[in-house]
């Protein structure tokens, strides 16, 4: 019995129960325009305890009673004290002011919350703010969220003109990119040259790149969480842009009687103008629409409407016109029931469709996306040792993977619709961070996730279920015969499958000024973006987990070193990492992916793999900011023949994915000369792209056919580019409402004509053969002007 009491008084104590405590929460926002400010740090002095605010500004934390002072710091704005009594739970709302630069008496160094960034065992996460990527140098004068974070260690793009991005060598759809919570299927306008992200409607940008925390899931790789702005509580507010190819302009202000805000912004490109004017039929455009709005019903109660469209449209003179885009819509519901649980629920829609008319066949093809998500997510704030976060989650999709209609009666085309597929993917998560000492904090996390590919549709059956079978006689794969077909109904499950997803991160502060993390995720992912290009094309198509294909399974482990040098001025993050990914897609020689009804009969299954270090340096204070960024890494793939027979892709051996590069070195610096004049500078370099060449040809009844290396063996030359801009802002915006800037830029300074691809082909002049490279983009100059009222 005696032993029991001492076990129990010992688990009272370790759980911070011992002694009498109390708990401060409240809501951190924007002074000037209501904004609430997610992942600020809230310290109680010369302690350490402290917290972070959430996604909606909420934070909570607990304390012994006692006196204290009250820290609060946040990225740009004047970090304050205030001292408090905790001798009673209270609620404590603030407002923080962006810093100008003037100091008074309540303005203190970052002493005490870098202390907290190092404590966190978040890793592998980079933050960028609006204010970061509107100062770096733009394609056209437009900003750009996406080619913002290639900038950063990890982050990789498929080329210029390619849409998406690659992290730590994964494809494309291993990232899941959410928009105020909602999905973004393609998150590119124009094939890549822009992203669908406006930055004028964002207020925070964080990536993902390892230790994924337990709330998120179905993506191998990442995941790109972007928050839009709820728009200014206090004041009406005008601001835009125009540059040389897009405007934009936002409108935001309070509503319901200062109950509420509401935030629009609308973005287009007016391309269409100058080549109507230059008499060319080509067309080529895009548009997007973002809208939020909120209600705060009372002190525990607060509802969000948030929106975007956006779309693409491109014709090339009356060959094909082809256009694409996006729909969201999100109505989430917070809800304080105490001041330690918080929660949220949300009722999300996103749709994705791509639509293509090609004149010259008379085709006509569309294809869809629809998915209806609810997610309900709890933050317990338990004390100053323990915080839980959990929830649970639903997704229902609907993809029309295509539907082909002749465009006019004479065109001789049969209409013909590919299966619909019908798919319910949930998820249920716990996350724990606990603080062990002063030194080390923890953090445990558990999902699980259940995926069920559902009727109605017809499957093939293939003797012994195999739909690619090994022809040893021409040593290719081909597609097998089908036997017989099974017809599941509507509703009717076809597949089934389940994870446990286990999280673990770890932090280790050993020393005032730095500290080691490690952490290690396992991921679940039931999408595949069935493409055998190295960037997305609207005729891809997404396809779900279920009976031929198997969901990818990504384990990623990554250990780092953090240090903050002479008062947080500069800081380095070196990072090692190691992700290995079962159940990939890869495609057997000749994949005819193109309204393929049985995809199943054109892939094979293998496995990925990649490694690499990460090194980060920032200067985070000064009239110089920036930072410079060098990945090392390797990604390769391997498919053998498995069931099918033969020796798999490649002989079987690991070979170099399309997104393998081996050296990536990128910089960004912003300096500002005066209250006049800023500059900015981007430069990149990364090692070309795995392609695969032409090594010989042979003469075969009178044709010359080529012959072909192994699969990726070769290689582009080296993507390298500079950019500058010069940012000048009138002295006289300082005594009027209207204020403007005007931002000028040159995209890629000296002309480099980076390969986009190399074609093989004989000349018809000269009979010899030889390679054309293509790029997409040279020196690019360009002029905008952004203004706010």
């Amino acid at each position: 019995m005696n032993k029991t009491l001492i076990f129990g008084t010992l688990l009272i104590s370790w759980l911070g129960f011992a002694q009498e405590t109390f708990t401060v929460s409240g809501t951190l926002k924007d002074q000037a325009n209501g904004e609430t400010l997610l992942g600020a740090t809230i310290l109680l002095k010369n302690t350490s305890i402290g917290a972070t605010t959430n996604e909606y500004g909420f934070y909570s934390l607990t304390a012994p009673k006692g006196n204290y002072t009250l820290v609060i710091s946040y990225l740009g704005y004047k970090t304050i004290e205030r001292p408090i009594v905790l001798d009673q739970s209270t609620k404590f709302n603030i407002e923080l002011a962006e810093d100008a630069g003037q100091l008074d008496e309540i303005v203190i160094t970052a002493e005490e919350s870098k202390k907290v960034n190092l404590r966190t065992p978040q890793m592998s996460m980079a933050k960028l703010s609006s204010q970061t990527i509107k100062q770096m140098p733009a394609v056209m004068g437009e900003v750009d969220v996406i080619k913002s974070l290639q900038m950063l260690p990890g982050v990789t793009n498929a080329g210029e003109g390619a849409s998406g991005f690659n992290v730590r060598g994964g494809a494309e759809d291993q990232n899941l990119v959410l928009l105020d919570e909602a999905i973004i299927y393609n998150a590119s306008h124009l094939f890549g040259f822009f992203s669908v992200f406006n930055a004028d409607a964002i207020k925070d940008i964080k990536l993902y790149k390892g230790g994924i925390p337990a709330r998120f899931g179905g993506r191998a790789s990442s995941v790109l969480d972007i928050r839009q702005k709820d728009g200014n509580s206090k004041n009406f507010k005008l601001s835009g842009g125009i540059g040389a190819i897009s405007s934009r302009l936002t409108v935001e202000g309070p509503t319901f009687k200062d109950k509420g805000s509401f935030l629009l912004a609308g973005r287009a490109s007016y391309a269409n103008l100058f080549l109507a004017l230059a008499n060319n039929n080509n067309r080529a455009g895009f548009y997007d629409l973002n809208l939020k709005t909120n209600y705060q019903v009372n002190d525990k109660n607060k509802l969000y409407l948030s929106g975007y469209l956006g779309n693409d449209s491109f014709k090339l003179s009356n060959f094909f016109t082809n256009s694409y885009g996006n729909l969201t819509g999100n109505l989430r519901w917070n809800h304080i029931f105490n001041d330690k649980l918080f929660s949220n629920l949300s009722l999300i829609y996103s749709r994705y469709n791509y639509n293509l008319e090609i004149n010259s066949e008379g085709i006509d093809w569309k294809s869809d996306i629809n998915n209806y998500n609810v997610r309900y997510d709890f933050g317990y704030y338990m004390n100053d040792k323990l915080k839980f976060d959990f929830g649970v989650s639903g997704i229902y999709y609907n993809f029309n993977p295509g539907q082909l209609n002749p465009l006019n009666e004479s065109s001789g085309i049969n209409p013909m619709k590919l299966d619909d597929k019908f798919a319910l993917e949930a998820g249920a998560y716990v996350s724990l961070e606990h603080k062990i000492s002063d030194k080390l904090t923890a953090q445990y996390g558990l999902r699980y996730s259940y995926f069920n590919r559902i009727g109605k549709q017809t499957l093939n059956e293939y003797t012994n279920g195999l739909p690619v079978v090994y022809n040893s006689q021409l040593d290719i794969y081909e597609q097998a015969d089908p036997i017989g077909e099974t017809e599941y109904g509507r509703g009717k499950s076809i597949e089934t499958f389940g994870n446990f997803e286990p999280r673990f991160a770890v932090s280790y502060q050993l020393n005032e000024n730095s500290s080691i993390k490690a952490s290690y995720n396992r991921i679940a992912q039931y999408l595949h973006l069935i493409s055998n290009t190295t960037s997305a094309t609207p005729l891809d198509v997404w396809a779900p987990s279920g009976k031929f294909l198997k969901p990818q399974i990504a384990d990623q482990f990554a250990v780092g070193y953090f240090r903050n040098f002479k008062d947080n001025m500069f800081s380095i993050e070196a990072e090692a990492y190691y992700k290995t990914i079962d159940n990939r897609v890869d495609y057997i020689d000749g994949a005819d992916l193109i309204a393929q009804n049985t995809i199943e009969t054109e892939i094979l299954i293998g496995e990925s793999r990649a490694y690499g270090l990460e090194l980060l340096l920032r200067k985070n204070k000064g009239d110089f900011t920036g930072w410079l960024a060098y990945t090392l890494s390797k990604s390769e793939q391997r498919t053998p023949g498995g069931a099918a027979g033969g020796l798999g892709i490649n002989n079987g051996n690991w070979y170099s994915t399309p997104y393998d590069r081996t050296h990536d070195v990128s910089f960004t610096g912003s300096y500002k000369l005066n209250d006049k004049w800023r500059f900015g500078t981007n430069f990149a370099f990364q090692t070309g792209r795995p392609v695969t060449y032409p090594n010989g040809q042979f003469q075969y009844n009178g044709l010359s056919v080529a012959t072909y290396s192994e699969r990726n063996a070769d290689r582009l030359p080296a993507y390298h580019r500079l950019d500058i801009s010069a940012t000048l802002t009138p002295r006289k915006n300082k005594d009027r409402k209207w204020q403007g800037e005007w931002v000028f830029s040159i995209y890629n300074l000296y002309n480099r004509r980076n390969a986009a691809s190399i074609s093989f082909g004989q000349n018809t002049d000269t009979s010899v053969n030889e390679a054309t490279r293509t790029a997409i983009f040279g020196i690019i100059p360009s002029i905008s002007y952004n203004f706010k009222f």
